[in-house]
């Protein structure tokens, strides 16, 4: 390594010395890049055994729909049909519940419908036996 003496001299008479930065940035690049080329590739995959034929069994096919919506006033529709009273819905729900398999109830509540109406709807169906019920038409409470 070398130092160079030159420049003016400060103050107090003396001359500034300085040193040669510039070999040992181009050792330190050096290391640098003889680091990056030595250090593995890493993959990033995910090894999966995927079956090598299809399964024995066929899927089952697929279950019936029940749309079950609950009106502004309260008022369970049962696929299109307005429902009179809870006995009457209490009914449907007991034939659905006992076919095998289980359809699927699609409950869609209307925007306006009242919590306790829903509430109570899900409480009849879950009475009765009924596991397969979920909620559908959500979009239309996003603003």
């Amino acid at each position: 390594m070398s130092m160079a003496v030159s420049g003016p001299a400060n103050s107090s008479g003396h001359d500034i010395v300085e040193m040669n930065t510039t070999p040992l940035i181009d050792v330190m690049l050096v290391l640098l890049v003889m680091l990056i080329i030595t250090i593995p590739l890493q993959t990033h995959a995910v090894k999966l055994d995927l079956p090598a034929r299809p399964p024995a069994f066929p899927p089952p096919p697929p279950s019936d729909v029940v749309d079950l919506e609950i009106d502004f006033d309260g008022t369970p529709i049962w696929n299109g049909m307005s429902v009179r009273d809870w006995v009457q819905l209490d009914g449907y729900l007991l034939d659905a519940a006992a076919k095998s398999p289980q359809p699927e109830v699609h409950l869609r509540p209307n925007r306006l419908a009242k919590y306790d109406a829903v509430a109570k709807t899900l409480a009849h169906a879950q009475r009765l036996g009924l596991t397969r019920i979920g909620f559908v038409g959500n979009e239309q409470y996003i603003e």
